[in-house]
Order: C-alpha cells, then sequence, then structure tokens
C-alpha cells in the first residue's frame, strides 16, 4: 500500500489497472460480437442496417486492412505479438488515463486479431480474422470490412496520436517538462 510520503517512482503504476480493465472490457466485445456475427451471418447475403449506413457480413481476411499484406498473416500475428509486448513493458511507467485508454484499446485489438490468427482456419499463425461491419455499402466497396478489434486499434492509435501532439506523455509527463528536465540535467554536468 503506497503511502503520501513513498516516492512517486516505487508507488505501483496507477494506470494499469484501467488500461487493462479497457483492454478486456473490448476484448470481450470483440470476441462476442464475432460468435454473433458468425451464428447469425455466415452464409447469408448482407444486411443492411441504418439506413445503408452500415452492412452486416463475414468476411475472412487473411490480411490486413485494405487486403494489404494477404498472404503475410504470420508476419501481422508477430507484429501483434510485439504490440503486446511493448504495452506491457510500458505498463509500468504508465502515469497518464489518456495513454492507459489508447494502449487498452490498442491491446485489445492486437489481442482480438492475434486470437483469430491463431485459432481460426487455416491453422496457428495463418488463421483468418472474422470481419462483418461495412461502411456504406457491401463488400467494402466503399470501406474495408471490419471488426469490434479493427475499430479498437484504430480509437486508441487517434487517441494516441492526439494525446502526443499535445504534449502528454505516458509516463504523465508532458513534454515541454521532459525538455526541461533534459536542459537541467545537461547544465548540471
Amino acid at each position: 500500500m503506497s503511502t503520501e510520503s513513498e516516492p512517486e517512482e516505487t508507488r505501483p503504476p496507477r494506470k494499469a489497472a484501467f488500461l487493462l480493465g479497457t483492454a478486456v472490457v473490448f476484448f470481450a466485445l470483440d470476441l462476442v460480437t464475432k460468435v454473433v456475427a458468425l451464428a447469425r451471418l455466415e452464409g447469408k447475403e448482407p444486411v443492411r442496417a441504418l439506413g445503408g449506413l452500415v452492412y452486416l457480413q463475414i468476411v475472412r481476411n487473411p490480411g490486413a486492412a485494405f487486403s494489404i499484406a494477404t498472404g503475410m498473416t504470420w508476419v501481422l500475428a508477430l507484429v501483434a505479438i510485439g504490440v503486446v509486448v511493448a504495452i506491457i513493458w510500458i505498463l509500468p511507467k504508465l502515469r497518464s488515463g489518456g495513454w492507459a485508454i489508447g494502449l487498452g484499446l490498442v491491446l485489445a485489438g492486437a489481442l482480438g486479431n492475434l486470437v483469430d490468427r491463431f485459432f481460426r482456419a487455416p491453422g496457428p499463425l495463418r488463421g483468418h480474422v472474422v470481419d462483418f461491419l461495412s461502411l456504406f455499402a457491401p463488400n467494402g466497396e466503399a470501406w474495408p470490412v471490419f471488426n469490434v478489434a479493427d475499430s479498437s486499434i484504430v480509437v486508441g492509435g487517434i487517441l494516441i496520436v492526439v494525446l502526443s501532439l499535445l504534449g502528454h506523455e505516458y509516463d504523465g509527463r508532458r513534454s515541454k517538462d521532459k525538455a526541461q528536465d533534459t536542459k537541467e540535467a545537461a547544465s548540471n554536468e
């Protein structure tokens, strides 16, 4: 248990639980929506929803968005593993609520698609990701077919970029604070 007098560096990560909670919620949402989509949409014509804004259909994607890297599923799986490891590495230093949400969303998305790549046909590290949401037109004619994991990665990534552009660091400091610390360290040498 931390006390007020305990130095910041020795306190347990404040935002780790927030990151992990976000990741668990969105990972579960991805898994549940894929199971429901497969049960209700497999082998059927696209279903028009929200006045044609969204179409629901099953697409098994061996690549990434926009059919990039089709046939390189194992590489995409390794990239996802790298993302998961990088987020775990950052976890002890995480002090920003915004970064916790962003990284939690990216973690959920990476794990959601990684589960597909490991456990879906045609086999481990070659599995096809289940996508089921298409915007504006069926069959990815206007926008690639995607899933909750893809959305989590995009929203989390945008949040992280915005926070970075605004000078918010994952460790809770502002970019100008880091620059000042660097300047002071250099002048002390």
